[in-house]
């Protein structure tokens, strides 16, 4: 499953050439995580509810074009690992108008408890969110 987020780079995300500051794109990541998980009927507040967060453990990033202020990107996130307590989503950042591949980048998030931090199995904290999530994943070429 592709989800696909619309951002308008904004001023205060560029730096001071005009360019979409690296910084910004684990943010516009983060976008792209909780629309995925909004497309499956859930909601990170809720998932938060039931004792369940997602802490980032890895991050990474590549640049392959600038995004400048005003443009328009489409960002497509897809889940393509899970195990019982991590989710690796895989993200690509596309220039509206011209569909040239801005950036791309990868997440992975643990699954852990929000009472002590341990890691926690999705499979059986919430093995209907668990089946949502592993029938999503997908292969990012």
């Amino acid at each position: 499953m592709i989800v696909k987020s619309y951002i308008t780079a904004r001023y205060a995300e560029t730096d001071q050439m005009g360019v979409v500051h690296h910084s910004v794109y684990p943010v516009w990541f983060e976008i792209g995580r909780t629309d995925f998980i909004k497309s499956l009927g859930v909601s990170y507040s809720n998932l938060e509810k039931e004792g369940i967060i997602l802490p980032l453990s890895v991050l990474t990033c590549k640049y392959h074009y600038p995004v400048h202020y005003e443009d328009n990107v489409v960002l497509e996130t897809r889940l393509c690992k899970i195990s019982a307590a991590k989710l690796e989503f895989k993200f690509s950042v596309n220039l509206k108008d011209s569909g040239i591949l801005a950036a791309e980048g990868c997440t992975v998030m643990g699954i852990v408890s929000a009472k002590n931090f341990h890691p926690l199995n999705l499979k059986k904290a919430n093995p209907e969110l668990f089946k949502k999530l592993y029938e999503a994943i997908e292969t990012f070429n």
